[in-house]
């Protein structure tokens, strides 16, 4: 599956008394789904999923599955801490329709997780997930630093398909890229080389269309396949793609595009997705240079909104750039008077 372009790893909106917002999540995604973003991702370390109860986790992927438009790749957060519990989620995020699953490195016992529990428990989940997974990696937040070396060695499961790296670290990034270019698949991909997956070829099927097989796009860039298959309208052809990498830090997202990554998923995208997005069009156009110019117009606030507000930066910037960000839970706490100001301040220019 092709994971190439910029997610958003949505919030999960509460009532002021702590409750999840339902409505206000599907205004959210209905309202990501007309961007260009690829993806939406759910139960993220931003939609403060960890604060969920098991209840609440189900109900927000359902909530926003039935809202995401047909179009956008879906991920779904399963992580849990144990291989079991994750399977569990994992498996009604497949029966709800999701695409991906990402699953977060287990972190609690952390001296307990040397390479060979890393390894046993993706190896794992892995084998008996009906989704393709995609590692998570988030340091900061959970005290692990998975190393490349292992991921490197779970790249040629044929069911881990990449890793979200948020640590930030432009140069794990090349490193595992560089390790990983031996690793070889296809990928159903649309005429113009956009994401396509199981989800959507069965709502192009439900539109009544055949499936045929025709001759390449004239004036298609290098297709990998010659045959173009149709459903519903729906074009289709394979390309070929590796390991995918994607980042989580958005002012880094330029110079670990160079790296190698193939995309990300930006807690900045959730207030600024089309700022996001800019950077990535522009580097996959070649224009370094805009590209740059594009990081630099972001990079400030995506590190002090995202980097050191966190979640409560996070949901007032997306308040203040029409989205719904509302109340964290807690033991998070709302940003104060100065701090929003602070943010209303980086995104002067940075508006959707």
């Amino acid at each position: 599956m092709l994971l190439n372009g910029i997610f958003a790893p949505i919030t999960t909106p509460f009532y002021p008394e702590g409750s999840v917002y339902f409505k206000k999540l599907e205004a959210n995604v209905e309202h990501y789904s007309k961007t260009p973003l690829a993806g939406i991702v759910v139960l993220g370390s931003t939609g403060e999923a960890i604060l969920l109860s098991d209840d609440e986790r189900r109900q927000v992927l359902k909530s926003a599955r039935e809202a995401a438009a047909p179009n956008k790749v879906l991920v779904a957060g399963t992580g849990i801490e144990s291989a079991s519990e994750t399977l569990r989620l994992t498996e009604y995020a497949a029966e709800l329709g999701y695409d991906v699953a990402m699953v977060r490195t287990p972190h609690y016992y952390k001296k307990m997780m040397q390479p060979a529990n890393m390894l046993a428990f993706y190896r794992t989940v892995a084998d008996r997930s009906p989704l393709p997974v995609i590692i998570y990696n988030f340091p900061q937040a959970t005290g692990y630093d998975i190393p490349a070396e292992i991921v490197i060695e779970l790249a040629g499961h044929p069911n881990l398909i990449g890793i979200k790296e948020s640590s930030g670290d432009v140069e794990k990034v090349r490193k595992m890229v560089e390790g990983t270019r031996q690793v070889k698949r296809s990928a159903t991909v649309t005429e113009t080389f956009d994401a396509v997956t199981p989800r959507m070829l069965k709502a192009a099927s439900n539109g009544g269309g055949e499936l045929v097989t025709i001759g390449a796009a004239e004036g298609a860039s290098k297709p990998s396949s010659a045959a173009v298959s149709v459903v519903s309208g729906l074009k289709t052809r394979q390309k070929e793609v590796g390991f995918q990498v994607l980042v989580g830090a958005a002012q880094k997202l330029e110079p670990s595009l160079q790296a190698g990554a193939v995309g990300a998923i930006l807690a900045f995208a959730d207030a600024a997705p089309t700022a996001c997005y800019e950077i990535y069009a522009a580097w996959k156009e070649g224009d370094n240079e805009l590209a740059r110019l594009k990081q630099d117009r972001i990079a400030k606030a995506a590190q002090s909104i995202v980097g050191e507000m966190s979640i409560p930066g996070v949901k007032y910037a997306m308040d203040f750039n029409g989205y719904f960000g509302g109340p964290v839970r807690l033991p998070l706490l709302p940003v104060t008077a100065d701090l929003k100001t602070e943010v209303e301040q980086l995104l002067a220019d940075i508006r959707n």
